[in-house]
């Protein structure tokens, strides 16, 4: 099937007189006829749904959709993005190893990495997103466990070269992690450019309506776990009684010591009524990202062409030193987070955020509604303007995340602000 009806038709396929609509199993728990078979489910020797922390059927329909999706062979539902970014790499790193990360990244997954990641023992060296192939090489360790990068990063919109990234973390003997939330698989499959794990905060376009927190962990069965780097995963797991993930689960060895092992012992579990929620994102999911986009390749042009804007960033312009790779990869479009300085400096853009008035300011991005945001008067506010700039956030700096409503009326709205400066 082709994405779009994925997107509707994947994960879930109802028997004679069943519900139509995935269902939602508000339940936490599963009756059994026998303690045999209960056993044989918690010995891996049989599938089937005993406890919610590990999954259900709800959470398992949804999660089979994305990973139809992305092209995996099995995916893990989280409660956030963070805890889906966490357990990417917990699921294979322990104290004493080092991950290859990107720079450009999520605020939040930085300080899980650098903060949170590096107190339980693990290590993280940070390549810039301008980084040439002999500088990310040179980044590797003899304990290199892992590469992170996000496909499009939040909220610089840098495009990783996910090519280059999976042949070097591969030459190295690691798979490669892409945090793929702004393009979702619609726009971008870091699949079929050699990445080996996927992770979205599935709370942005995936859900699309800004009602349910959520990630997701992809596994695309294609990374060799048997190099001797990941002895969890080829040596027994007492907790299971000696079983070992690649022999008994071939291809999804990963994906599945992510949900008996990580989600068993941290449970960061998506609820079944927010995976309902999701899914319906998902079910529009195609039909929104194009409008997504094309808003904000209109958007981000009328910005360009008015007197009152210093700078634009967004990878579907040609003059975004972007674009190219943004071809390659996103031929049909990235997402629909903008960033654009006002001239006048952080006065003149706090003027802007108050003149708006259909476009509300707001901490999220990604959902149907158009929202800005000012990090110099809001998320950075304690920070003088040197500060700002030390840390890649420009005084004058506007995020706007675009909707899919009316596009004029959305320029026209942004117009009326800039008029009143």
């Amino acid at each position: 099937m082709h994405i779009n009806t994925k997107c509707v038709q994947a994960g879930y396929e109802p028997k004679n007189g069943e519900s139509r609509v995935i269902p939602i199993i508000q339940s936490t728990t599963f009756k059994y006829d026998s303690a045999e078979t209960l056993g044989k489910l918690f010995d891996l020797e049989e599938d089937g749904f005993f406890y919610t922390r590990l999954t259900n059927p709800t959470l398992s329909a949804v999660a089979a959709k994305i990973a139809a999706l992305e092209g995996g062979v099995g995916a893990m539902l989280t409660a956030s993005g963070q805890s889906a970014s966490m357990i990417s790499i917990t699921n294979i790193c322990h104290a004493g190893d080092h991950v290859v990360c990107a720079s450009a990244i999520y605020g939040g997954t930085f300080n899980l990495f650098n903060k949170s990641l590096r107190e339980l023992g693990m290590d993280f060296t940070f390549v810039t997103p301008d980084s040439t192939e002999d500088e990310i090489n040179a980044a590797f360790q003899e304990n290199t466990r892992a590469v992170f990068v996000e496909s499009v990063s939040n909220p610089s919109l840098d495009v990783a070269d996910v090519e280059l990234y999976a042949k070097l973390a591969h030459a190295h003997g690691v798979p490669l992690i892409v945090d793929n939330t702004f393009p979702t698989p619609v726009n971008f499959r870091p699949f079929e450019w050699g990445a080996d794990i996927v992770v979205h905060s599935t709370s942005k376009y995936m859900d699309g309506h800004a009602v349910a927190l959520g990630g997701v962990v992809v596994d695309s069965g294609n990374f060799d776990w048997t190099n001797g780097k990941y002895p969890a995963f080829t040596e027994p797991d007492e907790s299971y009684h000696g079983v070992i993930y690649t022999e008994k689960f071939g291809k999804a060895a990963y994906i599945t010591k992510a949900v008996t092992h990580m989600m068993r012992d941290y449970g960061p579990q998506q609820s079944p009524q927010n995976a309902f929620l999701l899914n319906l994102g998902l079910e529009t999911l195609f039909l929104r990202m194009e409008r997504h986009c094309s808003n904000a390749l209109k958007v981000a042009k009328f910005l360009e062409s008015n007197d009152k804007i210093d700078w634009v960033n967004y990878p579907g312009l040609e003059s975004n030193k972007y674009y190219g790779l943004c071809q390659k990869y996103m031929p049909n479009g990235s997402c629909g987070v903008i960033s654009f300085g006002v001239k006048g400096g952080r006065e003149k853009a706090m003027q802007f955020m108050n003149n708006l008035d259909m476009i509300k300011l707001v901490i999220h991005v990604a959902d149907a509604r158009t929202c800005a945001l000012h990090p110099a008067s809001t998320t950075h506010r304690q920070l003088n303007d040197q500060q700002l700039e030390d840390c890649g956030v420009k005084p004058n700096l506007i995020r706007m995340s675009v909707g899919i409503e009316y596009v004029d009326d959305i320029i026209a709205d942004i117009k009326q602000a800039l008029d009143k400066i």
